[in-house]
């Protein structure tokens, strides 16, 4: 009876759209289309499989303590297939270089290799999904304050290697895969009180950029990501939002914008038009930031909703790759994973179905009334019987479904870890 009704309640969607000159089933088509880059690191806290001790340090930290998290690389990936199975269409998996399969061995960073991946490569492989990459400069010893922009040499020169076999690492996972893995560059250095450096410690950084970046790989796209502030680091960030767009735009390098890495009233979706002028591609990751760079749950809030608007009005979704980056301790990781990636696809399915044809009629012929009375009346339009009949397609849990099957998965397996 409950597929009867999403059945007809998307038949009367499909004509209420229909008269505002919106194709609903091109709109799912698209959005089966779209992947998700889904962070590993939403599983265990941002811990990792590294043979070291220590907490999180360099600007990251993971709030709350909530029983069940994934201990090794065994239970991550069983938690990551959970969640994926009530997430609807294929996705990436997003991971940082400290993931790595090191079989108990104490791997340094600037020593890591391709081989320590390739059990990765090769469960994703066999699960349908596509690998990203990200280098790893925080909870180290040698991180400290400073990693790629460091005046000590050996330092430096320690991250810059690390980050060369990040590079070299991610060629391979997309050779493998025979698509483009997308590595991230973001490192932590700054300063928590004034400093009279700025320049020294960005020629620095400018520099050991270069030197990352001198071999040119075919299998991987770079991207670089930039921030405000981190915690213990909240009154100089080397890399900034300047430096890095100054950066990728004359090095034809991948912008990132982190929805959490920006003052709270400065809107990202507003960047997304201007940077396609000037960079081919854009890499997003996707968090609620609270008043700071905090990585709630992304939720279809505002925020989110005019980013994924945005990215649709420009025609961009081709250019846009869209990643995920919070991790929540303080709630059931698996639904966190869920309410997230289901969040995110949400808003980009209403921005799929906005009648974006007569908007810009009305925008066209400087009918500004009509453009803003229809903005208001799409929000109503009935896009929620859409989302239903997309993850009835897509054979995943419709609706508040998925909560009792995560109850279930953390009765039987997360409560017993």
């Amino acid at each position: 009876m409950k597929e009867e009704l999403i059945k007809k309640a998307y038949e009367i969607a499909v004509e209420r759209y229909a008269a505002v000159g919106v194709d609903v089933e091109k709109a799912m088509e698209r959005l089966q289309q779209i992947q998700l880059s889904l962070h590993c690191w939403q599983a265990d806290d941002v811990s990792g499989f590294e043979c070291a001790d220590g907490e999180l340090s360099g600007g990251i930290q993971a709030t709350g303590n909530y029983p069940g998290k994934a201990r090794n690389m065994e239970e991550l990936r069983q938690d990551i297939l959970k969640a994926t199975s009530m997430i609807p269409g294929k996705h990436r998996l997003n991971l940082h270089a400290i993931y790595g399969d090191f079989e108990g061995e104490k791997v340094d960073r600037d020593q890591i290799e391709p081989k320590h991946f390739r059990t990765w490569m090769e469960w994703a492989k066999e699960n349908e999904m596509k690998l990203d990459f990200n280098s790893s400069s925080f909870s180290h010893p040698l991180s400290g304050s400073l990693s790629l922009s460091n005046p000590d040499e050996n330092i430096r020169q320690f991250w810059i290697e690390h980050t060369k076999r990040c590079r070299n690492i991610a060629n391979e996972m997309g050779k493998f895969q025979d698509d483009p893995c997308i590595m991230n560059l973001w490192v932590h250095d700054g300063s928590k009180d004034q400093t009279v450096c700025r320049m020294k410690y960005r020629e620095l950084l400018k520099d050991s950029l270069d030197q990352i970046y001198a071999v040119d790989y075919k299998d991987m796209k770079d991207c670089i990501e930039s921030k405000v502030f981190g915690i213990g680091l909240e009154s100089y960030t080397v890399g900034s939002n300047d430096f890095y767009i100054g950066y990728g735009v004359s090095r034809n390098k991948i912008i990132t914008l982190d929805t959490g890495h920006f003052h709270p009233t400065e809107s990202v979706a507003d960047k997304i038009s201007s940077l396609l002028l000037y960079t081919s591609e854009i890499m997003l990751h996707v968090s609620r930031p609270i008043r700071w760079d905090s990585d709630h749950v992304t939720i279809m809030n505002d925020d989110t909703l005019e980013l994924a608007k945005e990215i649709v009005r420009c025609d961009a979704l081709d250019r846009v790759h869209i990643g995920l980056d919070y991790f929540d301790a303080s709630i059931n990781r698996i639904g966190a994973y869920v309410v997230g990636s289901r969040a995110t696809q949400k808003c980009l399915m209403q921005a799929l179905l906005e009648p974006l044809a007569k908007l810009r009629e009305y925008e066209a012929n400087d009918q500004l009334f009509e453009r803003l009375a229809l903005l208001e009346e799409s929000k109503s339009l009935p896009w929620n019987a859409v989302w239903d009949m997309f993850c009835l397609k897509n054979n995943v849990p419709v609706g508040n479904e998925f909560i009792t099957e995560i109850e279930k998965y953390e009765a039987e397996v997360t409560s017993k870890r």
